[in-house]
């Protein structure tokens, strides 16, 4: 249950301007606090933090416990002498800004980060490494075995023009199966690369882990993101696979998606392996609580992405095109959240119930007292109009105080670009609903202010739409592979006179006040 009135901005940091090629955890993060504080702003959240496969979606991560080594900032490790002005000069081919360049960055960065790591190991261990290793002991090892494996074989493919092939039709059944002495015998032959993905994870930590601490600091607090479902690609499926709907080769039976809905005329098929559902209630669902732990370690609230795959999820069959072709399954509904309770209490989860919502849905969200979202580029559907009652729910009249409200979301376009491409009745509907003939700019600011003056208790607002930037801010369009996450503030938006419009708003409207 949300108490305080407060609000913030979404911004994930691959999207912090002034560092080579992507945003970092270093001085650019930093002076994003400064500006959140200046605008009175007492939350930042941010999408999934793991390191991104094939697509560099953070919600298709090669681990759901992983920290994404592409943010660990060089400049930090050069400050500590771990690396030269030399090593982290970034090529011609590397932007300070514009863009990201996945592919660029991961070839230019990946190596600098693991000469940094071999000169950390070559020293003494501290004493705060041994801790960290101990305190993550149930998943860095046995991630750090499946990316040595898997960057052995990836290369192997390449070599092959065999692209596309993930671990359980490609690596010898002994290490796909996660055998022990293969494993053991495979850690022995490549310990070195072993101890050094585990210590850039560590390098991480300890940046994000400052980072945090600088917020706190500031009275920020951090809203992360869980995706309900991991990657088929993933140490966690190949590390647990009994937990998983898995054919006896490691490949998936079911895979996970949603069917038509908002964003798709033929759903989005997310190609994700479902969850043994009875499996994890045998121990408690120790996997989950491990994974929220972990979580929370880093943020102070946990948005769960797709809550209503606890209570029925799209089952889709392995080898289809779409998502079309799927079927309702049971999850595990309250057993599920009432083992977390047991476990650790109340814990400060925001769920993700947009999309089809029935009311099994909002009957297992509410009983457990857990806030929903309102997307406010939602609220203008034309078919809802015609009954001449404004009732859709995600209206600003209409919300709870137990909630969360957006102008929109990562895999919607910004404001500014909605507003130019909506229809004509809902342009119509938007006037309507504010009593004035506003221009699109204006009906930004007034959906804005219309977040901040919700009876919501925590509002978020994407820096985008902030400033009125167009489709070419847009993160992410769902189901499709093309220029998604790349997008990147500039300077220009560490901005005063926004950020002081923003504090003026958010003091008006009774937000972020102690």
């Amino acid at each position: 249950m949300l108490e305080s009135r407060k609000s913030g901005i979404l911004l994930h940091p691959t999207s912090f301007p002034g560092s080579p090629g992507i945003g970092t955890l270093g001085e650019p993060a930093y002076r994003f606090l400064d500006w959140l504080a200046q605008a009175g702003q007492t939350l930042w959240q941010i999408l999934p933090l793991g390191p991104t496969g094939y697509g560099d979606s953070p919600y298709s991560s090669f681990s759901t416990f992983a920290g994404n080594p592409l943010l660990v900032d060089l400049s930090i490790l050069q400050n500590e002498g771990l690396l030269s002005d030399e090593d982290i000069l970034p090529p011609d081919y590397i932007s300070m800004d514009g863009p990201v360049d996945y592919g660029s960055v991961l070839w230019w960065k990946m190596p600098i980060l693991k000469k940094a790591a071999q000169k950390f190991l070559s020293g003494k261990k501290d004493t705060e490494y041994k801790r960290f290793l101990s305190a993550n002991e149930h998943w860095i090892h046995s991630f750090a075995i499946f990316m040595s494996i898997k960057n052995h074989f990836d290369q192997k493919a390449a070599d092959e023009k065999q692209h596309g092939k993930l671990w359980y039709n490609w690596w010898p059944k002994n290490l796909a199966s996660a055998e022990p002495n293969a494993l053991q015998e495979w850690q022995n032959e490549h310990n070195d690369e072993i101890e050094s993905i585990c210590a850039i994870q560590y390098f991480f930590f300890r940046q994000w882990k400052a980072l945090r601490q600088a917020a706190h600091a500031k009275g920020i607090s951090i809203i992360g993101d869980i995706p309900i479902f991991v990657a088929a690609d993933s140490a966690d499926v190949w590390a647990n696979q009994r937990l998983f709907q898995l054919n006896r080769d490691g490949s998936p039976q079911f895979v996970a998606g949603v069917p038509p809905d908002y964003f798709s005329t033929t759903g989005q098929l997310w190609g994700n392996p479902l969850y043994n559902w009875k499996e994890m209630a045998k121990d408690g669902y120790s996997w989950w609580i491990k994974r929220i732990r972990s979580t929370l370690a880093l943020v102070d609230y946990i948005r769960i992405d797709h809550f209503r795959g606890f209570e029925s999820y799209w089952a889709i069959p392995a080898g289809e095109k779409t998502a079309v072709k799927g079927s309702w399954k049971k999850g595990p509904g309250h057993d599920f959240f009432t083992a977390i309770r047991s476990a650790m209490g109340d814990v400060p989860i925001i769920a993700e119930d947009l999309g089809i919502i029935t009311e099994a849905v909002g009957e297992l969200r509410d009983t457990f007292a857990l806030p929903g979202m309102k997307v406010l580029q939602f609220a203008f559907d034309p078919a809802e109009g015609k009954s001449g009652k404004l009732v859709n729910s995600f209206l600003p009249h209409m919300h709870t105080q137990n909630s969360v409200v957006y102008t929109g979301t990562h895999d919607n376009d910004t404001l500014q670009g909605w507003l130019h491409t909506a229809l004509p009745e809902q342009l119509s509907m938007i006037r309507h609903y504010f009593g004035r003939n506003l221009t699109i700019d204006e009906m930004r600011i007034e959906l804005i202010r219309s977040a901040l003056m919700s009876v919501s208790n925590l509002a978020v607002i994407p820096l985008q739409d902030v400033f009125g930037i167009g489709n070419e801010g847009r993160m992410n369009m769902p189901s499709t592979t093309g220029k998604n996450w790349t997008w990147r503030m500039s300077d220009s938006h560490y901005d005063s006179t926004q950020a002081q419009w923003l504090r003026n708003l958010s003091f008006l409207y009774g937000r972020n006040i102690t």
